[in-house]
């Protein structure tokens, strides 16, 4: 009995000291990016790493999911015969949730994954060891920039997700189920409002901090070698993937 008290008493207590790691991380992350962001540059190709190269995947992911959302929702408007608000379930429903949380997904999986896996080869191979060496710090070279792209960039590709997964209900709701256009974007328009785009912008950019944070975190802390690197790239996914999902909840709870 003592023996499952001890090692319960170790496991809580890593995980708590972890937790602190983590915060301590992201704080002075910030810190840095607020007094010394690094050279616009890096901060411009961490852009157009995390979202420029997202693009594709992002469109792909929202033309599919818009079309789900045509099919589905006008097979279930239909039974009350409300099928012109189709544009109105298609819109919101991209707007205040699947735009901001499937695009951070896709983000997690492409660019995240990349991030942590740069950073802990960097640690391995001692290059973060030789930055501190010679006095540089590293969280203004390897953190800052990705911190403040994917604040940036992930509004950005929310805002991409969304229109191109309403056209995609369009194109199912309108042009293959004969729905009036009209009605479509119509009810749109008069339905959707200000506090439902906040909502999504405010999502987005949270989960812009969670990838850079939970990403460059494993990456940085990773464990030795190959083995290392692989473990810490598959937590960084699941860990922030799991986290996007817990923190959707708290901010809809908290905007609705």
């Amino acid at each position: 009995m003592s023996y499952l008290v001890r090692r319960l008493g170790t496991f809580t207590l890593g995980r708590l000291a972890e937790m602190g790691r983590m915060f301590n991380f992201i704080l002075y992350a910030v810190y840095v990016c607020v007094r010394s962001p690094g050279h616009p540059g890096h901060i411009i190709k961490q852009m157009s790493f995390i979202g420029a190269r997202s693009s594709f995947v992002i469109v792909l992911t929202a033309g599919f999911t818009g079309m789900v959302l045509g099919l589905q929702g006008y097979y279930t408007l239909t039974k009350f015969g409300s099928e012109g608000m189709l544009g109105v379930a298609v819109a919101l429903s991209l707007i205040r949730e699947l735009g901001p949380v499937l695009s951070a997904l896709m983000v997690t999986g492409r660019a995240g994954s990349a991030i942590s896996a740069e950073i802990g080869i960097m640690r391995i191979s001692e290059q973060i060891d030789a930055l501190e060496t010679m006095a540089l710090d590293p969280y203004k070279y390897l953190v800052a920039p990705k911190l403040i792209a994917s604040i940036i960039v992930l509004p950005l590709l929310c805002a991409l997700f969304d229109v191109v997964g309403i056209w995609g209900g369009y194109l199912v709701g309108v042009k293959l189920l004969g729905v009036n256009p009209g009605a479509y974007f119509g009810e749109m328009q008069r339905s959707v409002e200000w506090k439902d785009v906040y909502s999504g912008i405010v999502k987005s950019v949270c989960f812009g901090v969670i990838i850079a944070w939970v990403c460059c975190y494993k990456g940085y802390y990773t464990g030795h070698g190959a083995e290392g690197v692989s473990r810490s790239t598959t937590t960084a996914v699941v860990l922030a993937s799991v986290l996007i999902l817990i923190w959707d909840y708290f901010i809809t709870s908290v905007l609705l």
